[in-house]
């Protein structure tokens, strides 16, 4: 019985592996493409919004014609390919290779450009990424990280290439961020003075003056020193915020709060 069932088995498999050996093999419809065809496909699927089928084709054509201009080019489109897909580490790092692979690539600074557009868009919804350019989305309590790496981007870009078609966007976006940035370090530092931590709050609004000097937020940092050095009884300090923001926000509503019979204003 068992010899039976042995030889069954080995008749069983037998039988699989010929019916294995019948069936024809998965066709391959790139297989006779050439280059040129590859490129054509992969830039096609991409303008209809296929990106993954777009991003197949053009890692496939570098893979088989590793060498030449649309193997160059396909590093370029699949790193926007992925952009487009939402793919945010995917695109930086296909961003990152063309870039290291080909620093002097007549098109390199789109590719710097690239990059700070996608962690430019991080995080953002349709609707925020179709109007943040064009309105002024707070982005205060967002996680500045993203916001940073896009700033070093559109940096390098501008510093690199300052006659870049790419660069006049670049440094608007930049503007941008740095308002956006020092935002969100207000946005932490009355975090702090609500739960009491004022020297942390003071540290806060400090950053803001020294590392984003002249952006929107500044009057607000003002505000967060001068209430954290009155928390902390550090009078002297209080006194001589406000007078910088008495010099530089004189319709500053805080200010106007404070009376004159604040003690800051006898030393006017």
């Amino acid at each position: 019985m068992l010899a039976f069932m042995r030889h069954s088995l080995a008749a069983l498999v037998l039988l699989v592996l010929t019916a294995c050996g019948l069936l024809p093999d998965k066709y391959d419809e790139t297989r006779d493409w050439s280059a040129g065809k590859f490129y054509a496909e992969a830039k096609s699927e991409l303008n209809d919004g296929n990106y993954e089928k777009a991003i197949k084709y053009f890692e496939q054509l570098e893979a088989r014609y590793p060498y030449g201009r649309y193997a160059q080019q396909a590093q370029i489109e699949v790193a926007y390919a992925y952009y487009k897909s939402n793919e945010r580490a995917q695109a930086i790092s296909a961003a990152d290779r063309f870039i290291k692979l080909h620093p002097n690539h007549p098109n390199v600074d789109y590719v710097y450009y690239l990059k700070g557009l996608v962690s430019f868009n991080e995080d953002l919804g349709p609707l925020e990424t179709l109007t943040s350019y064009f309105v002024p989305w707070d982005m205060s309590d967002r996680d500045p990280k993203a916001s940073r790496e896009s700033f070093e981007a559109f940096k390098e870009l501008i510093t690199r290439f300052p006659d870049s078609k790419y660069a006049p966007d670049s440094i608007l976006r930049m503007n941008y961020l740095v308002n956006a940035l020092a935002s969100h370090e207000i946005h932490v530092g009355r975090y702090y003075l609500k739960r009491g931590a004022y020297v942390a709050a003071a540290n806060r609004a400090q950053y803001v003056l020294e590392h984003y000097p002249g952006t929107p937020a500044t009057e607000q940092a003002l505000e967060i020193m001068a209430r954290a050095y009155e928390q902390l009884g550090m009078s002297g300090l209080r006194e001589d915020t406000m007078r910088v923001m008495q010099k530089n926000f004189p319709e500053s509503s805080f200010v106007a709060k404070q009376g004159k019979s604040s003690a800051w204003w006898k030393f006017w």
